[in-house]
């Protein structure tokens, strides 16, 4: 069950004019009752404390979403409203505020306006359309206190603004997602890539999340006591969602189903929603026929939205994260290959794959041999389907800060290396050269998450609740 957000809500006005406008304070209401409806249709859960105002009603809403601990608030500015009604109310919250400058209509009819003649009741039909007014003071108000904001510029039927809206919902609730996850730590980095080396405070800091440190002997413990019965559903299992290439043996394929299962044990038994993972062991170790036989349960689980990250790269199996949460995949990559005829870049890695972003079935084949890695064993084959890609990385910079390092591309038809890897092609909207030069001075580690789709606006979204920095190349 994905996590669902609590959105704050909460319309402003002057309760001045609501004695001299007959009916405007209703209309308003009613347009604010549209957008909570409207919102509510993003399977969210809205917290709407109305219309406020007045301070004294302000200090009350501030109460009833600070209670609530909504992760993000929407400000339907309804009409020209004092900021002393704003102010106290996101203060208290403490959470990203989109001020929704959203005027009812597209434009003005004026000549309709014009006619009704009275003057009493065109300035309370002008007052119900004048968005525009309270939004330079809101803003002057929110940059002079430090109050980080974001606005939406539209009006009550414009699609764009709306998509803007629905970015912001989906990012929150990724938001809520990544804050509560649970990531699996088991064994320690791959020696000597010093780039994938995380700082799991400075992690759990920026993202809220919880990381466990697992033990090999754990895994082993539950490999030990997997049935036979559990292997047979296993394998059948490997059958009904992989291509099982024909050289794949029947020891190997039973080797890694009971790994598998193992596998599943640790993630229900940690509550784990994502885990990175690497080991070496020594040879004729058990350790070492578990960790040879971990990519097909692996890639299971990754593709049954428990992203998995190999080489212990933590901050990629964020990126991974993040990116399933969106519903767009995230599979573990890095980069393979320059072809300048075709001025593509190619991306791979021996897996984790997700089954979301791939052209076909995924394929189970036998390796003689790891690249970089002890043993042998089953790998996962696959291209990324062609289309729309967007590639995410999270990058620790020199002052061990955290930002989002994200960019869209497109995976494009052409010949890829059948080495028992996942790798595709992409092609971007600068030359190869360029795209390395950028891509490398921005400071990512090698490894990065790949799922299909344009989502940079909804990333850009995501860092702002985070109040990380996103470059975006």
């Amino acid at each position: 069950m994905k996590t669902q957000a609590k959105i704050g809500l909460f319309g402003i006005g002057l309760d001045t004019y609501w004695d001299q406008f007959d009916g405007l304070k209703d209309k308003l209401i009613k347009y604010q009752n549209l957008i909570k409806t409207k919102i509510e249709a993003f399977e969210v859960d809205v917290v709407d404390v109305g219309l406020i105002d007045n301070p004294i009603d302000a200090r009350s809403a501030a109460n009833t979403l600070a209670a609530n601990q909504v992760d993000i608030i929407f400000l339907y500015v309804s009409t020209y409203a004092l900021s002393h009604t704003v102010l106290p109310v996101v203060q208290k919250a403490h959470c990203p505020v989109v001020v929704l400058n959203m005027q009812p209509v597209k434009s003005i009819d004026f000549d309709k306006f014009n006619s009704i003649g009275d003057r009493g009741i065109m300035t309370g039909e002008w007052l119900a359309n004048c968005q525009a007014c309270s939004a330079p003071e809101i803003a002057c108000v929110f940059n002079r206190a430090g109050i980080k904001f974001h606005l939406v510029t539209g009006w009550l039927d414009d699609d764009a603004a709306w998509q803007e809206i629905h970015d912001w919902v989906d990012a929150a609730n990724v938001a809520a997602a990544i804050r509560n996850n649970r990531v699996g730590v088991l064994g320690h980095y791959y020696c000597g890539m010093l780039d994938v080396y995380s700082d799991l405070t400075q992690q759990s800091a920026t993202f809220g999340n919880h990381f466990e440190l697992l033990e090999m002997c754990e895994l082993n413990q539950y490999r030990e006591n997997v049935t036979e019965k559990q292997i047979d559903d296993k394998v059948k299992q490997f059958y009904e969602e992989f291509i099982v290439d024909d050289e794949c043996s029947e020891y190997e394929l039973r080797r890694a189903a009971k790994t598998s299962v193992a596998l599943d044990i640790l993630i229900e038994k940690n509550q784990l929603g994502s885990m990175a993972y690497y080991y070496d062991s020594v040879d004729g170790n058990k350790y070492q026929d578990i960790i040879t036989s971990v990519i097909a349960g692996n890639t299971l689980l990754t593709a049954h939205h428990i992203p998995i990250a190999g080489e212990c790269e933590i901050k990629n199996v964020q990126a991974m994260k993040i990116m399933d949460e969106f519903g767009v995949g995230g599979s573990f990559s890095e980069l393979y290959a320059m072809d300048f005829n075709e001025d593509i870049i190619m991306f791979g890695h021996d897996g984790p794959a997700h089954f979301a972003i791939a052209e076909d079935k995924v394929k189970l084949v036998p390796l003689s041999v790891y690249h970089g890695k002890p043993g042998k064993g089953l790998s996962i084959q696959m291209r990324v389907k062609n289309g729309p890609v967007t590639l995410l990385a999270v990058v620790q910079d020199g002052d061990r800060k955290l930002k989002l390092l994200v960019t869209e591309g497109e995976s494009v038809p052409g010949p890829i290396f059948e080495i028992g890897n996942t790798n595709s092609r992409y092609k971007f909207d600068m030359p190869a050269k360029e795209f390395m030069n950028k891509w490398c001075m921005a400071g990512p580690a090698h490894h990065c998450a790949i799922g299909t789709g344009h989502i940079s606006s909804k990333l850009e979204k995501f860092a702002a609740i985070f109040d990380m920095e996103i470059i975006k190349i």
